[in-house]
Order: C-alpha cells, then sequence, then structure tokens
C-alpha cells in the first residue's frame, strides 16, 4: 500500500473540503450569525491544519498507485471529509450531538437527504448552505472535482482512472476524452452548467436566490435537503415542474449530453439505458395516476404529484410535493421498487442503476437460452457493444453484496423495535441514497427516532450506497492493508 500517496491526496481533498466552505462562511457574516461564523473559522483551521500535517507527513512520496489504493483511498476520503464536514453543525449548536452531525453530513455529502433534524427553517443560513452545497459537492464527487483542477498524480499513468472509477457510480467506468484529467474536467463543467441553468429556471418561478441556489444543488445532487420544512410542497406549480424536469435531467448519463455536444445524436437515441431509463419514468407515472384516480382534486394535480414523486424516488433526490406514505399500495410498492431500480450509470443518482439492471437482465436471458442450447457461444451486448465476462462478474458480486447488506442492515437496525416496513423502507432509502421512507422515515417524519448505533449502521449504508459498495467493503478487509 502507498499509504504516503494516499495522504498527501486525502490532504489536497481536505484543503478542497476548507475552501468550500468560505461560501458559508460569507453568508452567515452577511446575516450577522456570529455562532456560524465562529463554527466556520473553527472549521476551516482544524481542516486545513489536518490538511498540512497530512501533506507534511506523507511529502516526497511516490506515484505508483494501484486499484487496491485508489478504492481505499476513496474509502478514507469520504470517511474523513464526513467527520470534519460535520465540525460547523457541533461547533454552532445547530446539531450539538456528534452521531446526529455525523449522520446529517454524511447524507449530504452520499446525496441521501435523510436528516435526523425534525425542521429546518430556524437553522441560520450559514448552515443551510453548508448543509445543501454537501449535495452538490458529493453529487459528481470531490475526488472528480480534484481530478479536474489538478494533474495530483503527476501524470496520467492509471492513477486518475482508479480514483474515477473508485467513485463514479455505473457497473463500467470509461473516459470521454484520452486524458482523465480532461473526461472529469468536461463532466463538471456539464455539470455546474445545467445547475446554472437550473437556478435560472428557478429564479424565473420568483424563488429568492438563496432558495434558488440551495433547491438546485439539492436538485443536482440529486439530494433532497431542502430550505422549508415541507419540501417542496408549498412552492408553486411551476416550481414543482421545473424541479421535476431538472431532476430527471441529472438522472441520465452525463456522457448522453457529452455526445449531444459533439452532436453524435443517434448514439443517444439509441443508448439502451437512457431507453430504460425513460420507460421506467413513463410507465410509474402512467400506473401510478391511474391509481392514483380521486385522490387529488383534478387530473394535472394527480400528473403533477406523480411525477414529481416518480422523479424524485428514480433518481434518489428525495424531494416531496406531497405525502406519499398516503397513498395507495400499489403506487407505493410502485416507488419502492424505484428506490432499489435508480438512476442512470454516470449520473448523479443512487440506486442499483438501470445500466445494471439491464446488464442483469440480458445476462438472466442469455443463462435462460443457454439451457435450452448449452453449446451455443452468446455475448451480452450493450449498445451494440459487447460487455466483457469480467463486467457481468463484477455486476453478479455488487448484486450479491448488495442483498447481504441490505438483509444484515435491516436485521441491525431492528433491535429498536420499529415496524417491518419502517426498517426496510428506511435502510432501502439509506443504501440507495433516497431519503424518505415509508411509516416512521416518511417524507413527513425523519430518522432521529433511531439508536446511535442504528444510525451508524444507516451511515455506512449511505457511503456504501454512494460509493457503490466495495471502496467501503475494502477498508474492513485485512489484506487491503498488507504489504505487497
Amino acid at each position: 500500500m502507498n499509504y504516503k500517496m494516499m495522504g498527501r491526496f486525502v490532504g489536497r481533498i481536505l484543503v478542497v473540503e476548507g475552501v468550500f466552505m468560505v461560501p458559508a462562511l460569507l453568508i452567515s457574516l452577511f446575516e450577522r450569525e456570529f455562532a456560524s461564523v465562529r463554527a466556520f473559522m473553527w472549521s476551516m483551521v482544524i481542516i486545513l491544519a489536518a490538511a498540512w500535517l497530512l501533506m507534511w507527513l506523507c511529502r516526497g512520496s511516490k506515484n505508483k498507485f494501484y486499484a487496491k489504493e485508489g478504492l481505499a483511498c476513496v474509502g478514507i476520503s469520504w470517511l474523513i471529509i464526513s467527520l470534519l464536514g460535520c465540525l460547523p453543525f457541533c461547533i454552532s449548536g445547530a446539531i450539538p450531538h456528534f452521531i446526529d452531525a455525523f449522520f446529517e453530513i454524511v447524507s449530504g455529502f452520499t446525496t441521501t437527504g435523510a436528516s435526523i433534524l425534525p425542521e429546518v427553517e430556524s437553522l441560520p443560513k450559514g448552515i443551510l448552505y453548508w448543509r445543501s452545497f454537501s449535495h452538490w459537492l458529493g453529487g459528481m464527487g470531490v475526488l472528480v472535482f480534484l481530478l479536474a483542477i489538478s494533474s495530483v498524480g503527476g501524470s496520467d499513468n492509471g492513477f486518475t482512472m482508479h480514483l474515477l472509477r473508485a467513485e463514479s457510480p455505473g457497473p463500467n467506468v470509461g473516459k470521454l476524452v484520452p486524458r482523465m484529467k480532461q473526461t472529469a474536467g468536461i463532466l463538471y463543467l456539464l455539470y455546474i452548467g445545467l445547475t446554472i441553468i437550473n437556478v435560472v429556471f428557478l429564479l424565473l418561478g420568483d424563488m429568492n436566490l438563496f432558495e434558488a441556489v440551495c433547491t438546485a444543488f439539492g436538485t443536482a445532487g440529486t439530494g433532497g435537503f431542502g430550505v422549508r420544512n415541507d419540501s417542496i410542497a408549498g412552492y408553486s406549480p411551476y416550481i414543482q415542474n421545473v424541479c421535476t424536469v431538472f431532476m430527471l435531467l441529472f438522472g441520465v448519463n452525463f456522457s448522453c449530453y457529452y455526445m449531444l455536444l459533439i452532436r453524435q445524436f443517434k448514439a443517444v437515441f439509441k443508448d439502451e439505458e437512457l431507453r430504460l431509463y425513460l420507460g421506467i419514468v413513463a410507465g410509474s407515472v402512467l400506473l401510478i395516476v391511474l391509481n392514483l384516480k380521486g385522490f387529488y382534486g383534478s387530473l394535472g394535480e394527480t400528473i403533477r404529484h406523480a411525477a414529481f414523486q416518480v422523479a424524485s424516488i428514480v433518481t434518489t433526490t428525495g424531494f416531496a410535493t406531497t405525502d406519499f406514505d398516503l397513498w395507495p399500495g400499489f403506487s407505493k410498492m410502485i416507488l419502492l421498487g424505484l428506490m432499489v431500480v435508480g438512476a442512470s450509470a454516470g449520473s448523479t443518482g443512487g440506486g442499483f442503476k438501470c445500466g445494471r439492471l439491464l446488464l442483469v437482465i440480458k445476462s438472466l436471458l442469455r443463462s435462460v437460452r443457454k439451457v435450452v442450447h448449452p453449446q451455443k457461444v452468446e455475448l451480452v451486448r450493450m449498445n451494440g457493444n459487447p460487455i466483457s465476462e469480467k463486467v457481468l462478474q463484477n455486476i453478479n458480486a455488487y448484486l450479491a453484496a448488495y442483498v447481504i447488506i441490505m438483509g444484515v442492515s435491516c436485521l441491525l437496525i431492528s433491535i429498536d423495535g420499529f415496524s417491518i416496513t419502517t426498517n426496510i423502507s428506511a435502510v432501502l432509502a439509506c443504501f440507495n441514497n433516497i431519503g424518505p421512507g415509508f411509516e416512521m422515515v416518511g417524507p413527513t417524519c425523519n430518522f432521529s427516532a433511531y439508536s446511535a448505533f442504528s444510525k451508524l449502521v444507516l451511515i455506512i449504508d449511505m457511503l456504501a450506497g454512494r460509493l457503490e459498495i466495495f471502496p467501503i467493503l475494502i477498508l474492513f478487509s485485512r489484506t487491503t492493508w498488507r504489504h505487497r
């Protein structure tokens, strides 16, 4: 293990985290929230001091970096930025208990949106901004951002690919352009551009600048932290429709936008994952609208709420315009299924991913055909390209780990004595980075009732879900820490 290289990289990530606290500090100063000002100043001092110490201790490191280091580095980085990122909550007194503050910031960075706060409107604006901005930073990934602005490894010799593959969601991560730094830069430019457009459309709906920026952070990162207690329910139908559209846009694989920019329109229209994603959304909205007949005052209102909640759940954003926990069982089962499926690979959304689901279905159909024709050699293809057996094996391993972690997590948090529906939906909501579940963790409730132990279990679930399981699992393996 190249510990020095890992330590130097974590130090640089902490510098990024400390610098990104500056806007929250300035907002606190402008609003005269002096407790928050002190909290951000002390947090920045601690974070930057830790960064300097790490980089000083790890000076002169070699640039050799393997897949094992990449996975471990990503897992450790996310743990450390979360442990230090929750300091403003604790120091300001907004969330005095450390486990609760840790839960809240992990939920932010992993774009989960699950909260322990019973209400948020009384929070200082600087704290609200940092809470929402954590979604935006975690949506595309803090490591991807660092790769976009610096050549950390000194050369593009596989170092950056290991990191990008470990942090980016999806069954397989590839380059948009030959150099990984350029790929990371393109991803972030697309991300920033879509976020700015989202803010503009929200401002056109008479939303004030602060709320528009915070809402766009939650939408872009598909996170779901709101600045109002009723999430998006209190805003106009226009605002809700804008959020619906942009949640769906951020649930699309960002490589599709790059293809549109270079005018490869046919490649986008023929993308099988995109068609599956849009088909699932359209089908789910139609079925829920039919099931909710008479539930709301008009067909237009029914379509608006159904489309919003489908977009919110399938992209794992977690915003709400209505209490969907009151919907009929059929509609709730559809939402439960969407919690598992999630958005497209290469998007800011969570879940199992449409790309994985499509490959699992194709692999299953191939296995069925092989039973009938054992000697037939058949490749699984995506968009006309053959998928390697290694990728399919990784997906099977991911599915097995997914099921095992879900089962163990549900068992562990059941110690608190809540209902099966509450526990299963809580684990699904955290592991798939969605936010709200059903019953005690529904859209009008929160996760505060869980014990500190259960919150730690759900924190691990959130991190494992956001980082595609293996960067977290590898931290618990003894072989990871052995010398080569």
